[in-house]
Formats: structure tokens, sequence, C-alpha cells
């Protein structure tokens, strides 16, 4: 059982928007921080955004901040990351971790990984 599966991934173009989900399975998301993390071909992979477990405080990377948001539904045991005017260098496989706490728009501490999603921006 993969602990944790993204989706919402796809082909968008510059301007447009996607949401992604990051379902957990096996554990209760709110006990913990999480984080969404990008990789692009050839490149490192880096945070964009992380969302506290203690008070629901929203971060994010520079180069998101304004066109991305987070959030939860504990409800459903998921964690949300809208993204709003994409660009072509938001492409990337978008990743969901769930950890301990967040320092600046990243999650530390990270017990479960998802597999990611793809997400592209492209005219």
């Amino acid at each position: 059982q993969v602990p944790l599966v993204e989706s919402g991934g796809g082909l968008v173009q510059p301007g447009g928007s996607l949401r992604l989900s990051c379902a957990a399975s096996g554990f209760a998301l709110d006990y913990y921080a999480i984080g969404w993390f990008r990789q692009a071909p050839g490149k490192d992979r880096e945070a964009v955004s992380c969302i506290s477990k203690s008070d629901g405080t929203t971060y994010f990377t520079h180069s998101v901040k304004g066109r991305f948001s987070i959030s939860r539904d504990n409800a459903k045991n998921t964690v949300y990351l809208q993204m709003n005017s994409l660009k072509p260098e938001d492409t990337a496989v978008y990743i969901c971790a769930a950890g301990d706490y967040c320092s600046n728009y990243q999650a530390y501490d990270l017990d479960y990984w998802g597999q990611g999603t793809q997400v592209t921006v492209s005219s």
C-alpha cells in the first residue's frame, strides 16, 4: 500500500491552472506537516510549499508565491496544491511528503513520500 498518492497532474497551457491532490492511506495526514516538492528533468529536487500540522500555516518558495496555494481537507485525508498562472518553468514531477515540521517552505523529518505526478506547462 502506497502511503501517499498524488493526482491531478497533466498538460496545461501557460497561464492555466491545475489542482494537485495528495491522498494518504494508512495514517492521518493531520498529524503531519505536508510538503510539496518538484523535480524537473536534469535538475535537483526542490521544495515548493509546506503546510504545518499545528495551525495550518502555509509557506511557499519565492517563485510560486502568489500563484500557488496549499490546503488540507482532514475529512478526506488529503492535501491540495492549487496552481494558478502556470508557467513553462513550473514543468516538473510534483511529489508530496509527510513530515514533522515546516521550516520556511520545506517539510523536514519526512516519514512518507508519494510517487509523484507529472505537470507539463506548454503551448
